[in-house]
């Protein structure tokens, strides 16, 4: 079976990429399609495998790639699969379903989430433009909802992410969704047993502003409490500055920007008290990855960590994204006990193992 796969850009790494990487490990002959290649942002990782790109592919965009949103649209309808292909599998939170694929080919959406800036325009964009920008850029965003709803009909099947975004994917596309949930790589991510400090909660994620780290700095800097927060983005210089401005907050927040290895983020999560997860996130890989280490999770009670987290068993849900619910979260966990191999046990449904079972399974019944 010839294979071909499909994804948004890759100037970036984070968890929808270590989902690519996983398709690449199913079919270590399928070339990759993207609307944006950089060999240095995603370290290297997906070297020698990316075939083609769109018009979009010069370095301004790959550094700058949400200037580029009102066109990606375009760049992906102008890009063509070449007919040489069985089954083609987009990896998507936007753009790559709508890449031109042959006719005869079987084209496999997984997808993390509809178009967020094209459906959920107050949630993802009124924190960020004020109101002026927000009604300039109304046209472009109801283009790109109802080019989303198009492209959202291309497939010929697609699967979800998690039960929130197969919701969704109902109401946005009216279409049906399998689940099948993002792989953590448990040869990678496990729950280190001589672990005996764990004095710091942890945050990690790209820092955008969605994620909410900012209630991170806000509660933490209140609590003193010991942070870390790793990550890299445009929320960086913002969240540092907050956290200067916090009370006592210089000795106890420690940003991170990067690591040597993934046996360094392992080592952090099993090391944390609890990973923090105070956004609405499609499902959230990290947190997947912490319980895995059977590190317990702080998250607010929405989206994909209501499948993750069972409250009081592996971790704590709050009900309202403000300092002072993340705070009463922190003040459970100080008093509880958590069975740390339980959690890891728990972890186990989103293996990657399990994930390439499903997979594999679903393209079997397809009867290509």
């Amino acid at each position: 079976m010839r294979v071909a796969l499909l994804h948004d850009y890759l100037n970036q790494y984070g968890g929808g990429e270590r989902v690519l990487e996983t398709l690449m490990e199913i079919f270590p002959d399928a070339p990759i399609y993207t609307l944006l290649y950089d060999e240095d942002r995603t370290y290297g990782k997906f070297r020698g495998r990316v075939k083609k790109t769109s018009f979009l592919d010069w370095p301004l965009a790959r550094r700058n790639h949400r200037w580029f949103i009102p066109f990606m649209a375009r760049a992906a309808e102008a890009m063509n699969v070449d007919d040489q292909y069985d089954l083609i599998i987009s990896d998507t939170a936007g753009y790559a379903k709508g890449i031109r694929v042959p006719a005869g080919a079987v084209h496999l959406s997984y997808t993390h989430t509809p178009l967020r800036y094209a459906w959920e325009q107050d949630n993802y964009l009124q924190p960020i433009l004020s109101k002026p920008q927000l009604l300039m850029a109304r046209p472009i965003l109801n283009y790109l909802q109802r080019w989303d709803h198009k492209a959202g009909q291309k497939p010929d099947h697609l699967l979800a992410n998690s039960r929130f975004i197969a919701d969704k994917i109902k109401r946005y596309y009216d279409r049906e969704s399998d689940v099948i949930y993002p792989p953590v790589d448990t040869k990678m991510f496990y729950r280190e047993k001589n672990v005996k400090d764990r004095s710091y909660y942890l945050g990690v994620g790209r820092l955008l502003h969605y994620k909410r780290f900012d209630l991170m700095v806000k509660a933490f800097s209140k609590l003193g409490l010991p942070l870390k927060i790793l990550g890299t983005g445009p929320e960086l210089e913002n969240l540092k500055t907050l956290a200067d401005s916090g009370v006592g907050s210089k000795a106890n927040i420690e940003f991170i920007t990067f690591l040597d290895n993934e046996n360094e983020l392992r080592s952090l999560y099993n090391n944390a008290k609890a990973l923090v997860f105070p956004q609405v996130e499609d499902f959230g890989l990290v947190a997947a990855e912490a319980q895995v280490c059977g590190t317990p999770v702080i998250a607010y009670g929405a989206g994909g960590a209501l499948e993750i987290v069972d409250d009081s068993i592996s971790g704590v849900l709050f009900e309202k994204q403000s300092v002072e619910s993340l705070i009463n979260a922190v003040m459970r966990v100080e008093k509880m006990r958590f069975n740390r191999a339980k959690i890891s046990s728990m972890g186990s449904r989103f293996s990657k193992d399990k994930f390439k079972k499903l997979l594999l399974a679903k393209i079997d019944s397809l009867g290509i």
